[in-house]
């Protein structure tokens, strides 16, 4: 029996609503539906819609688009988004996943100033992935850098695989603004890679969040990689848009994010190296 030419992952190829910001979360669920993709992953922010579940029921049923991840608001901008205490966030953001039917929740680091969530983050993360079937998916982070100054201003760490989690979220953007090798360091989450956010950089201070393919990461070995390893977790298309002259040149870059993700995650089932065993 012959062997399949390619072998295609169960990931899901999901469009973040960060992608077009600074239009509407409502937005990102007609572009991901007009461009094919497989659901979106909702960041909630400062948009009202974002932070309703109610809303964002009606916007799926309505696109026919699943919502297949919430990123919990974890951002300077969002501090006062869901509360000012970021163990409810969290709760909120698991009740979320949970009424939406997303299997995951993407959630970054602590920031250095908040202590004691810092302090209490490794133990509190593995206790409320212990309650639910919603993945806790943290994300890789970056030093903050002006000049020729460093800042560490996630803690534990802005490398999230130094410490202990049930599953992870990599961000190619952030690896590249970290300046660290995304690929060493999906060796290092293993089996635990639950989710990615796909973009691009080319190791800016800033975190750029490039179109798949316009910067120095490896975007397409990673993607090869997953399909190899049957990887089923989602993949999020997570870029900046917001210099797009158009709505026509931001929904461009979203469909070519998209035609890259597909394209590299239909791999070989066998490197050309390999020789296929003797009968």
């Amino acid at each position: 029996m012959a062997e399949p030419v390619v072998r295609i992952p169960d990931a899901k190829v999901a469009l973040s609503t960060a992608s077009v910001y600074p239009e509407s979360t409502a937005t990102a669920f007609e572009i991901a539906a007009r461009l094919g993709y497989d659901g979106v992953e909702v960041m909630v922010w400062t948009d009202p819609v974002s932070q309703d579940v109610e809303a964002l029921r009606r916007l799926s049923d309505y696109h026919q688009v699943p919502i297949l991840a919430v990123h919990a608001p974890c951002l300077l901008i969002t501090q006062r988004v869901w509360s000012t205490d970021p163990w409810a966030k969290l709760q909120r953001a698991q009740a979320a996943a949970e009424r939406l039917g997303a299997s995951t929740v993407v959630v970054h680091p602590p920031f250095r100033w908040q202590r004691q969530y810092a302090k209490d983050f490794v133990t509190g993360i593995w206790r409320m992935a212990d309650e639910t079937d919603v993945r806790f998916a943290v994300e890789n982070m970056y030093p903050w850098r002006y000049k020729d100054r460093e800042m560490l201003a996630y803690a534990p760490e802005w490398d999230v695989t130094k410490d202990d989690y049930r599953h992870f979220t990599v961000d190619l953007s952030h690896t590249a603004t970290a300046r660290t090798d995304a690929l060493a360091m999906i060796d290092r989450m293993g089996d635990r890679l639950g989710h990615v956010h796909l973009a691009d950089g080319r190791g800016s201070a800033k975190d750029e969040h490039l179109v798949p393919g316009r910067g120095t990461q490896p975007c397409a070995e990673l993607l090869e990689r997953l399909a190899l390893s049957g990887f089923d977790g989602h993949v999020v298309i997570e870029v900046n848009t917001r210099r797009a002259m158009s709505a026509a040149e931001r929904e461009a870059d979203l469909a070519e994010a998209l035609a890259f993700t597909r394209l590299h995650l239909a791999s070989a089932a066998r490197r050309p190296t390999e020789r296929a065993p003797r009968p």
